[in-house]
């Protein structure tokens, strides 16, 4: 929140904006005056005041996830046939990232909803039953003007976002988003490659139990801008990129500080956010290096938004 301007200053819909991301207590008004982006004009950080805890999620109903995963430019393999229109329409044996998604809710005690139909995500009373809405992969303007207004206000109400992959290549030209994504977008890749990721935080839920070093094949994203304010959780060594990682577009990577996994509160909400995910085998039982340990790690990521672990610590 931008502190130093007051609301009788602005007009319009920037006043409209600040009113409504202002929090309801005393001590998230402060948290907001103090750990305001001036970028985005909202709270946002590791600092957990930045949360809006409004009771619109009690664990007594048990946790729901909303996997989307519409594209309105190239298409992961990962995610496989296009789906059809509504909520959990039939799944194609190519669809394995959601498969992947389905079964660790089964495994772990929370249920899963998954579509590609922008109409399920045209209000923030369609989103508020579920703890956290992951964008799997996601492409370009995947939403319309209501459901970017949905996404907002969901998150605004304590929301809980996970963002995989190409979710990083998603909404471009909406700065809230690119906000909630940590300040980060996808500028380009390397050659999908085996490389290795280092863990750089184990207190956190996605990260326990994780190796310090393991092995993984990925694209490697390279970020513009590159993420701020956030609780790095891995990385990837480029000096084990044996195909180096300058991307396509002439991007000459991170050096020693190349983020894949980070997490942050954002205006309200929860985001959990990494790019790994890009290789099919990272999400069916074909042998990959590494590939229980992404596995874990986005377990814990998604466990620690819908609020069943500690989030983002």
């Amino acid at each position: 929140m931008r502190s130093k301007l007051s609301v009788a200053a602005l007009t319009g819909a920037a006043a409209l904006l600040l009113t409504a991301t202002a929090p309801s207590s005393a001590a998230s008004r402060e948290a907001a005056q103090n750990l305001g982006d001036p970028d985005y004009g909202v709270c946002r950080g590791t600092d957990p005041r930045c949360y809006h805890d409004w009771g619109n999620f009690d664990p007594a109903k048990g946790y729901r996830l909303l996997v989307y995963s519409r594209t309105a430019g190239p298409r992961h393999a990962h995610l496989g046939t296009p789906l059809g229109p509504g909520l959990n329409p039939p799944l194609n044996d190519d669809n394995v990232a959601i498969k992947a998604v389905l079964k660790l809710g089964q495994d772990n005690g929370f249920a899963v909803d998954y579509t590609e139909d922008v109409a399920q995500l045209s209000s923030a009373g369609r989103l508020l039953p579920y703890n956290a809405v992951m964008f799997l992969s996601t492409t370009r303007d995947a939403l319309d003007d209501a459901a970017q207004t949905a996404l907002r206000q969901y998150i605004r109400a304590g929301g809980g976002f996970v963002g995989v992959h190409n979710a990083f290549g998603t909404e471009y030209n909406w700065p809230w988003y690119e906000g909630l994504l940590g300040n980060a977008n996808f500028y380009d890749h390397a050659a999908n490659q085996p490389g290795t990721v280092v863990t750089a935080d184990r207190r956190d839920a996605s990260t326990q139990g994780l190796p310090q070093r393991w092995a993984f094949s990925d694209e490697w994203y390279n970020l513009v801008p590159f993420p701020t304010r956030v609780r790095v959780l891995a990385k990837v060594d480029e000096s084990t990129l044996a195909r180096g990682v300058r991307g396509n577009l002439g991007h000459p990577g991170h050096g020693g500080d190349h983020p894949v996994s980070w997490c942050q509160y954002y205006d309200g909400g929860r985001a959990w956010l990494t790019t790994l995910g890009h290789d099919v085998k990272a999400w069916t039982d074909e042998p990959l290096d590494g590939d229980q340990y992404f596995v874990q790690h986005l377990l814990g990521g998604v466990k620690s938004v819908m609020g069943m672990a500690p989030f983002c610590r």
